[in-house]
């Protein structure tokens, strides 16, 4: 009995009913211009008079739920009333294609909103009123209601008040009716029609793939100063002594590669944060003298050799293959045995071969020693060359050294 009283007691029944109500007394000024057509024709059936006002009318409350400002106030208050959850659309946004059967579901659900309204109104209505007057004549007179043609008598005595409250409790049950046909009909006719979820899955997609770009960014470029910023401070630190030039030319290379970095990071925290930031800082292959310069100020003895037109290499390929020679040297700055570190970039005109290789076991020199890792290097640049259609290896190559290569097709340029 209690489970059965409860949905009649909550608060976001009746504010779905009032909801309901006030759809229908919205649609009042709309009556005028619908008893037009009545007048001039005068001499119809009454019956003919009453259908077409109420096909004028339906039709007029329909034309109005095309305006998309009208849609987006419905959807607001059905989910602060109805208490459904549906997502807000988006100003301005606006799909292709054929709109079909979609650009009708606002009307439908706006001439169902305003009938369901108006029949839950006037039906709970006249139930209260029969509610609150039958009780107040006498206890041994006859009462009697009727309702298009169908009528209870209750005849004196505790008979009227049997009535009256099985009235207002059909009452409340109207609006528990009318509340959850309007909570069900809300998904289905306001929620996203297929081509707005084809939209938001795309700009789903979309700011996933920015945040994955930006992750990228960070640990390319963030992962590479701390990396080379560290070990140049403990070779500074170890030279301050013997030899200052060294340790000032590494100072000022951490004070370059830190600055670097803060450009990228501005950039990022721009985009997270949506506002109109700089240009993208570009990284490419013309910048790799200055990388392997900053590794030489870490202390690393660096073996470069590149072969080709690596002018020619430009856009995302010289981009990616920038991040992808960083991410490697920093991999042999942090697990390297202080040995060589080869890098070979050959140019050729079917795609560009990346190769870095690096001594592995105990550290010699001086250095920070082992790093902890995220250990989110490696599958990201496999992730970066899988998206440019390339090839990567990555792992050890013989007994004492560790072999990063990659293989990027020359159509990655674009």
């Amino acid at each position: 009995m209690i489970r059965g009283i409860r949905p009649l007691l909550r608060g976001s029944t009746y504010s779905g009913a009032l909801f309901a109500y006030c759809g229908a007394l919205a649609s009042l000024p709309l009556l005028p211009f619908a008893l037009l057509p009545t007048l001039s024709w005068p001499s119809a059936p009454e019956s003919v008079q009453i259908v077409l006002v109420l096909l004028v009318w339906a039709a007029l409350v329909g034309v109005a739920g095309l305006a998309r400002p009208v849609r987006r106030a419905l959807v607001v208050s059905a989910r602060r009333l109805l208490r459904v959850s549906l997502p807000i659309p988006v100003a301005g946004r606006r799909t292709s294609g054929s709109p079909g059967l979609d650009h009708w579901r606002t009307p439908l659900w706006l001439v169902l909103h305003v009938a369901l309204g108006w029949t839950g109104a006037l039906v709970s209505g006249v139930l209260i009123i029969a509610g609150l007057t039958l009780p107040w004549g006498r206890l041994r007179s006859e009462a009697e209601l009727s309702l298009f043609g169908w009528s209870v008598r209750a005849e004196g005595g505790w008979g009227s008040w049997v009535v009256a409250l099985g009235c207002l409790l059909l009452a409340a049950a109207v609006c528990v009716v009318v509340t959850n046909a309007l909570r069900w009909l809300a998904p289905r006719l306001l929620g996203p029609s297929s081509a707005e979820r084809l939209a938001l899955a795309a700009e789903r997609e979309r700011l996933l793939a920015e945040r994955n770009r930006l992750a990228h960014e960070l640990h390319d470029s963030i992962g590479h100063t701390l990396t080379a910023a560290t070990i140049q401070a403990a070779v500074a630190g170890e030279v301050l002594t013997a030899d200052p030039a060294a340790a000032r030319a590494a100072m000022r290379s951490i004070e370059e590669s830190t600055r670097a970095a803060l450009e990228d990071l501005d950039y990022v925290l721009g985009v997270l944060r949506e506002e109109q930031s700089a240009a993208a800082p570009t990284r490419t292959l013309a910048d790799l003298p200055e990388l392997l310069d900053r590794l030489r100020h870490a202390g690393a003895v660096v073996e470069p050799e590149l072969s080709g037109e690596l002018a020619q290499v430009q856009g995302t390929l010289s981009r990616a293959a920038y991040r992808i020679l960083q991410e490697g040297l920093t991999n042999a700055l942090r697990h390297g045995a202080g040995g060589p570190i080869e890098v070979l970039v050959a140019a050729g005109p079917d795609g560009l071969d990346l190769t870095v290789v690096n001594r592995t076991g105990a550290r010699t020199g001086p250095g920070p020693g082992t790093f902890s890792t995220s250990g989110h290097g490696l599958p990201g640049l496999a992730e970066r060359v899988r998206l440019l259609h390339g090839e990567f290896q990555a792992g050890p190559d013989g007994t004492q050294h560790w072999r990063l290569a990659c293989r990027l097709p020359a159509r990655a340029s674009a």
